[in-house]
């Protein structure tokens, strides 16, 4: 023990002598290092801090100076890209006025909506106070007002009729189509007593008008016709995705990559507009003009204005807050709204059959009023709307944040709508064929095996197509299109059609085997306004759906509805089509004059058809023809004749 005490002590005292345990030691040492270390990087990035902070100081002050004067830097950016566009539009008039008219007259229409709002924002309340003794003067002598205004219509319309119709009196039987269905409505409507007449004049007065516009005045015509140009160049871009993703075999032959990517291109780019906020602002306008004249709800007025544009699930998105308080009448009037309307991206795909662009335009826009008319005639508002005022009702818009999402979501909302389409093509073209061949075996044990669904559809319905004003020859077949629209989808039937227009452009035989083979270019017409909605029972079921997901608190009244709305819609397609058929002038048939005819030098008709073959003419040593008279049979035989008769042998093109 005495020992143990004398080494702990020497220990001790060598200790304090500063001898230390050399592992201690060194880790002292690296303790310190590790630390000086540490303030030297600290140091560091003080002085790298403070470099920064001073370098970037000119920086901040600028940022702050911009976010200052937002509002200034603003307008004058916007001022230096108007003045661009002011200068590139003054030089586009300069070099080809001719070349620029569809700039000029899409740059006066937005000057002309944007000088409206800024008027109304700013000198809104002072207009309408300056017009409140006439609006109460007005108001005060409504009731003598009106039926003046009624008289005056009706007046106008009956020597517009008697004066129009004596060169053609077929259009009378268009005009009695049109009366016939109001009258068919009336008798079934759900409340006859109930019935409020000024949405349906309204309605079916708009309607009018605007097929007044497009079909019969030359504004009309050339716009409709430079806006269905348009189109068909805009999706033909199509190509340029499907060509590379298929292959330009495929896509020249095969409808599956022919016709169906343009719904996506379509769907891709309606998508943006509606990030964007141009359609939203495009509907609200048309929506508006219908709401103030036919008096309808804001909500069901703003979802049949969008059936312009979109399909019957995606329109009803735009109120879909306000569905849940809507009245039976108003879920009516959404549903027949999208029964009577096409989706513009499906349009797309139906102008890559060679259907007329414009035809199918103008039949979509006029199919809007007239579907709010005849749903207020089949199923009169019974209750009191909750939506008295459009003050309340704002339009959804959709979650993307930027345009390229916008691009994308919309491209991709189109793959269940490309695969809805292939899938019900494949399996409708099958049992129709199946059902020909089950109503041949069946017609074959009497001794008509010729028997087949369409057959029966041309004897069914050829009366509705003779009240369209189709002629009877022609009205069999007609009667087969629509039979196809409503129990197949109008896919097939526009399909069908555009077979009967390249047989008609082809130069086929009128009829071969007793089988018409095509059908004049009036009944064409005709025929792609009846065509023209989703009302077929094949979307039964996908309004019932979409509707029932979006409001299933109203999924009783939407199955109890949809049966009747899609008999409307159908109503209102015929309906237009009779407006069609009241209006249509048949352009003169060039190739079939000059079959029949002798080239007589005194027919106004002959001299009218060589100028226009003339004018498609192209002779530098070798003669050739551009536009609608390169597919045309014998053409060479009709231009020679041409040159040889009507004094037209000094034509630069004949010598």
């Amino acid at each position: 023990m005495e020992e143990n005490d004398v080494q702990l002590k020497n220990v001790t005292q060598i200790s304090g002598k500063g001898i230390d345990n050399e592992a201690f030691e060194l880790e002292e040492e690296h303790t310190e290092d590790n630390n000086s270390n540490k303030s030297q990087t600290k140091k560091a990035k003080k002085g790298l801090g403070s470099y920064l902070s001073h370098v970037s100081k000119p920086l901040n002050v600028t940022e702050s100076y911009i976010k200052a004067h937002s509002e200034t830097l603003k307008y004058i950016v916007l001022g230096i890209l108007g003045a661009g566009y002011v200068a590139y539009f003054i030089a586009a008039c300069v070099l080809d006025f001719h070349r620029a008219t569809a700039l000029v007259v899409l740059t006066c229409l937005a000057v002309v909506a944007k000088s409206y709002e800024l008027i109304k924002k700013y000198q809104g309340k002072n207009i309408s106070r300056c017009f409140k003794p006439a609006v109460r003067c007005f108001k005060s002598n409504l009731k003598w007002l009106k039926w003046v205004f009624i008289v005056i219509v009706l007046v106008l319309l009956l020597l517009w009729l008697v004066l129009d119709t004596s060169k053609r009196p077929e259009q009378l039987i268009s005009f009695g189509g049109v009366c016939m269905f109001i009258v068919l409505l009336f008798l079934f409507s759900a409340h006859r007593a109930m019935v409020s007449w000024r949405p349906v004049f309204w309605g079916l007065g708009l309607q009018f008008c605007i097929g007044l516009f497009v079909i019969r005045t030359q504004p009309g015509l050339v716009a409709f016709d430079w806006l269905g140009k348009q189109v068909q160049v805009f999706l033909d871009y199509t190509k340029a995705g499907s060509s590379f993703v298929f292959g330009n075999d495929l896509i020249a032959d095969v409808f599956a990559f022919q016709a169906l990517p343009i719904v996506v291109f379509f769907s891709s780019v309606m998508s943006v507009l509606y990030f964007l906020g141009v359609m939203q602002w495009l509907i609200l306008k048309i929506s508006w003009v219908m709401q103030i004249t036919m008096g309808t709800s804001p909500t069901e007025t703003l979802s049949v204005a969008g059936n312009i544009f979109v399909g019957q699930t995606e329109a009803p998105l735009l109120i879909r807050p306000y569905l849940k308080d809507m009245t039976k009448s108003e879920i009516h009037a959404v549903m027949t709204g999208g029964f009577a309307t096409i989706a513009g991206s499906v349009m797309g795909a139906f102008i890559s059959f060679g259907i007329d662009a414009s035809s199918l335009i103008s039949a979509s826009v006029m199919a809007a009023p007239c579907a709010l008319a005849i749903s207020k005639l089949s199923y009169p508002e019974t209750e009191e709307s909750h939506f008295t005022s459009e003050k309340n009702i704002k339009v959804a818009c959709g979650d993307e944040q930027n345009i390229l999402e916008a691009a994308s979501s919309g491209a991709s909302a189109s793959i269940g709508l490309v695969a809805n389409i292939a899938a019900n093509l494949i399996a409708f073209l099958a049992i129709l064929a199946f059902i020909n061949q089950a109503l041949s075996w069946l017609g074959g044990m009497v001794g008509y095996p010729e028997i087949t669904f369409q057959l029966i559809c041309s004897y069914v319905f050829m009366p509705v197509a003779f009240m369209m004003g189709i002629p009877y020859g022609e009205s069999f077949t007609v009667a087969e299109l629509i039979g196809t629209k409503l129990f197949l989808n109008e896919f097939v039937a526009f399909e069908k059609l555009s077979e009967l227009k390249d047989n008609r452009l082809n130069g086929l035989d009128e009829v071969i085997g007793g089988n018409r083979q095509w059908i004049s270019v009036r009944s064409e017409i005709i025929t792609t306004y009846a065509l023209c909605g989703f009302a077929n029972f094949s979307s039964l079921g996908i309004v019932i759906g979409g509707l029932s997901a979006i409001c299933p608190t109203k999924r009783g009244d939407i199955s109890s509805l949809v049966l009747r709305a899609m008999i409307t819609g159908t109503c209102v397609s015929l309906v237009n089509a009779c407006i069609a058929g009241l209006l249509f002038i048949p352009p003169l048939d060039c190739v079939q004059l000059f079959k029949e005819s002798a080239f007589n030098a005194t027919d106004g008709s002959i001299q009218t058809c060589c100028q226009d073959l003339f004018a498609s003419t192209v002779n530098n040593g070798t003669i050739w023809f551009e536009g609608s008279w390169s597919s045309v049979p014998n053409v060479t035989v009709f231009f020679s004749k041409c040159c040889q008769c009507c004094g037209l042998s000094d034509v630069p093109v004949c010598m």
